[in-house]
């Protein structure tokens, strides 16, 4: 993951996903490139779309 020209915000939400916040370039295990303003990335690892956050934490109860 690297900054595209901005400033780039990372937290971690209380048992819940990274929020990443700001203009940012994911390459996925694919290769496929993508470029975005805000990501929720998967802490948790129940998500069926990793990389990003699809609620899981939530039915899962996970805590971190």
């Amino acid at each position: 993951m690297e900054a595209k020209d901005s400033l780039l915000k990372v937290r971690i939400l209380p048992n819940g996903p990274i929020l990443v916040d700001g203009k940012v370039e994911l390459t996925l295990s694919d290769g496929t490139v993508v470029e975005k303003d805000k990501l929720h990335l998967c802490r948790c690892g129940a998500s069926n779309n990793k990389p990003y956050c699809d609620g899981s934490h939530v039915k899962i109860g996970f805590k971190g």
